[in-house]
């Protein structure tokens, strides 16, 4: 039967999971990710009504009815038949009569909600950070340039105060372009780069900590900004050595079924796990966002500018933490080529 189905309406290709019925509801193809989600596979599937798998009836039935009226409908009213799990629903029909539904789990939607939550705030910090860039970094370099000169005309004690002087005005300097680094940036230059050698690049051997690698030799060059996902990988591995950790995983491979807000297709992950103190409860839900550590020491800027560099690639990152096991996942899209 599937094969019948006109091309647009095949859905093997699609990273998330969805079917194509016809007007009376019957399932007519499904793809493999509906398939997991359902653990039921498309041969038993055929023929079948939706409402076989999906609850409640009646709402289906409402679903069905308003999507052949030509409208584009998205409900999070349902639930599996078996397993009771909660699911949002989109329908909308298809140029050939038919009608596609699409399925995402509560947790994937509660998770598109906290990503767009947490770019919400980086914009925010953004437009405080130009303001301020203005107010003290052209002072800044006048300062800075009326206290070069000056350690050009003085010798002796006066000169050593003076290097002071420069040493503290380049320190703000570093701040505020750190300050500014959290906000979205536009058009970054991409380029392809080979990630292993850039993640080997910044992970260098430290006493006390084994560290290891798991690496898909198959993954082709990512394009990517080169500095700004140097910085980002930086971050993350500063962060598990500073939660006192002795062993670091680094892992990467292909994924399908990940879902990207501007990307189909094919996502690598960068994933690295430590045994180090778990991330305390209190900051999970924004430890993102600029200024919120655990730490006595840091400004609480790290895993704020790795959102922001993983955001500017149309990527998303997920952290998972527990007693001795801590995982940070970059996902990124997986082009080989500039668009």
């Amino acid at each position: 039967m599937q094969s019948d189905l006109p091309a647009q309406v095949i859905f093997a290709d699609l990273p998330v999971p969805c079917l194509l019925v016809n007007a009376q509801g019957e399932i007519l193809t499904a793809n493999i990710l509906l398939q997991e989600h359902l653990n039921v596979s498309e041969k038993r599937m055929l023929g079948q009504h939706l409402t076989t798998f999906i609850s409640p009836a009646d709402e289906v039935a409402g679903l069905l009815k308003r999507a052949l009226n030509a409208e584009t409908i998205s409900s999070d009213a349902f639930y599996t038949v078996r397993g009771h799990r909660p699911y949002t629903l989109y329908a909308s029909q298809q140029a050939d009569g038919y009608i596609s539904v699409i399925l995402i789990a509560e947790g994937n939607r509660l998770e598109a909600e906290v990503q767009s939550r947490r770019h919400e705030v980086a914009e925010a910090v953004s437009r405080i950070a130009l303001e301020r860039a203005h107010e003290i970094k052209n002072p800044l370099a006048a300062l800075r340039g009326a206290t070069q000169l000056l350690s050009e005309q003085v010798r002796g004690d006066a000169l050593e105060i003076i290097q002071h002087m420069l040493t503290d005005v380049d320190r703000i300097k570093e701040r505020v372009d750190g300050f500014l680094q959290v906000g979205p940036r536009a058009n970054i230059q991409m380029h392809p780069i080979n990630i292993h050698i850039l993640i080997d690049d910044v992970v260098k051997d430290v006493d006390g900590i084994q560290i290891q690698r798991a690496f898909d030799p198959s993954i082709p060059d990512l394009v990517c900004h080169e500095r700004r996902l140097r910085q980002a990988i930086e971050n993350l591995w500063s962060n598990a050595i500073e939660a006192c950790s002795d062993l670091i995983v680094w892992q990467t491979r292909i994924e399908h079924g990940v879902i990207l807000s501007e990307h189909r297709g094919a996502v690598l992950s960068i994933k690295i796990t430590s045994n180090g103190v778990a991330i305390p409860a209190h900051i999970r839900d924004k430890m993102f966002e600029p200024y919120v550590t655990a730490k006595s020491r840091g400004n609480g800027l790290g895993l704020s500018i790795v959102q922001q560099v993983v955001q500017e690639h149309g990527g998303k990152v997920v952290v998972n933490s527990e007693l001795m096991r801590t995982s940070f996942t970059v996902y990124l899209p997986l082009k080989t080529e500039k668009k």
